[in-house]
């Protein structure tokens, strides 16, 4: 059965789950909603969105070193008790977490994060390709649009698959964790360092800057 809108409307108006995870939940389950919210139940979705108005104060900051120090991670991972920060569930997800970020490279925490014209440009950049592939006008917005989709996913830590696991999202193992804990887990945010990052560019920058100025074309 094909999923409409209306569909995804009616399964996140009795799971309280994201829009992105019943669309998921109904292509997984072949447009059935009864099977969709077990789909969102098992996977801890249905749950942590009902938590998703609390007040998680919480949790942990944590530091990750990888590659004999040329990459390191800072982040802040939140949950509503105490109880929760100390136990093994919450402390395997930062640990996870960390893990994940100095691996995939993630540059924000999730789409509504990323830069307007961070996603214009990309946005221009997939029209342009898709004008050169020849694809037909009428399929060509759908294809940019999919394309969007995977680009957040490179991008965006939430969207991410789980390098552990990649059947599941980073949002998912959240949303997991959270359903283990029995209360609101939420990432705030992070920071990735890597050894020599930037270096070039400003070189590279300063060197232009510095041909400019003698007048050298």
């Amino acid at each position: 059965m094909a999923v409409n809108t209306q569909m995804i409307k009616d399964l996140r108006e009795r799971t309280n789950a994201g829009m992105s995870d019943c669309k998921k939940a109904l292509d997984e389950c072949g447009g059935d909603i009864e099977k969709a919210v077990d789909w969102l139940r098992a996977k801890g979705i249905a749950s942590a969105a009902k938590k998703a108005g609390r007040i998680a104060a919480e949790g942990a900051v944590h530091s990750y070193i990888h590659a004999g120090g040329r990459i390191g991670v800072l982040l802040e991972v939140n949950c509503e008790t105490d109880f929760v920060a100390m136990g093994d569930a919450f402390k395997g997800l930062v640990a996870d977490l960390g893990l994940h970020i100095a691996a995939a490279a993630p540059r924000y925490l999730d789409r509504d994060d990323v830069p307007a014209d961070v996603l214009a440009n990309e946005k221009e950049v997939q029209k342009q390709r898709v004008m050169e592939e020849g694809k037909p006008a009428a399929v060509a917005e759908r294809i940019v649009e999919g394309r969007i989709g995977k680009f957040y996913e490179e991008i965006c830590l939430l969207e991410q698959k789980f390098v552990k696991d990649d059947a599941k999202s980073i949002r998912e193992l959240v949303a997991e964790t959270s359903g283990k804990c029995g209360e609101k887990v939420a990432v705030r945010r992070f920071v990735r360092f890597e050894l020599g990052e930037g270096i070039q560019k400003r070189q590279d920058d300063f060197a232009a800057e510095v041909a400019a100025q003698a007048g050298i074309a």
